[in-house]
């Protein structure tokens, strides 16, 4: 496990600020919902006619006048991109950043085989994206209970696991891309994430490209599917984790066979 270790520790400071961005911002807008709170039926009525900008964002099936409505649209945007940006920089960096940094002769004389590199590359890869999803959660329990309210666990557990499981497709799929490149991935692994989260914007706008939440991970993270229905759309997510699955095994397949440079 000393790759997987060494993995985490170079990770530490990346950790810290992305945890601390993502959930301070989060807490912020749960602050701010108290003093928000006689203001929301105006906002309600504002967004009803915004037509495909409210659908967007899924803002037209969300009662914003509630906290968990509220929570849903604001935290989900919050976590949503600051989450799927992070873990595909991991994801994407995870296999590349030995030829990179000129550390792949050091790492590879090593008694260790390629086949637990990429094991442990991969698991430090999905235990840093829990991390930080574990500080983001606990800074949004606290800040629920700073404003009085009770915590609502189902929803904000189902809420946080199907982002969770967003960024860890994102990050499997941007690790079985790093097996391919040497370097520059991190526009790659970023652009990937806003790609998928275009899709499922326009996705959530036209009735004609619904399909494209089969591709899109942001697909089974609908606040008012998850808040609505108190479950995770599996319609989306298994065609999620299937892929990732695939790009997962490509990534053994390919790095075994890598020609490394030094």
């Amino acid at each position: 496990m000393t790759i997987l270790k060494q993995e985490i520790k170079s990770q530490q400071l990346a950790i810290l600020i992305w945890s601390l961005s993502i959930g301070l911002l989060v807490a912020a807008c749960v602050l701010m919902y108290p003093d928000m709170e006689s203001q929301m039926a105006d906002v309600n009525e504002m967004f009803s006619s915004m037509g495909n900008f409210t659908a967007a964002f899924g803002m037209d099936q969300l009662n914003f006048g509630t906290l968990i409505g509220f929570y849903a649209v604001e935290g989900g945007n919050m976590l949503g991109i600051g989450g799927a940006f992070f873990a595909a920089i991991i994801g994407i960096t995870a296999l590349m950043k030995e030829e990179k940094e000129r550390t792949a002769e050091f790492l590879l004389t090593h008694p260790v085989s390629r086949t637990r590199v990429i094991t442990e590359k991969l698991a430090s890869t999905f235990v840093i994206i829990l991390i930080l999803n574990i500080i983001v959660f606990l800074c949004s329990v606290i800040s629920i209970l700073m404003i009085g309210n009770e915590v609502f666990w189902e929803e904000l557990g189902l809420f946080h696991l199907a982002y969770l499981l967003m960024q860890f497709e994102i990050g499997g799929i941007c690790f079985g891309i790093s097996a391919f490149i040497k370097k520059a991935g991190m526009g790659i692994g970023i652009g990937i994430a806003g790609l998928m989260y275009l899709l499922n914007i326009v996705a959530n706008i036209s009735d004609s490209a619904k399909f494209l939440k089969y591709l899109t991970p942001f697909g089974y993270t609908e606040g008012a599917d998850i808040i609505n229905d108190h479950t995770i759309n599996v319609k989306y997510l298994i065609p999620g984790m299937i892929l990732m699955t695939v790009c997962i095994v490509i990534s053994y397949i390919k790095y075994n066979k890598k020609d490394i440079s030094a």
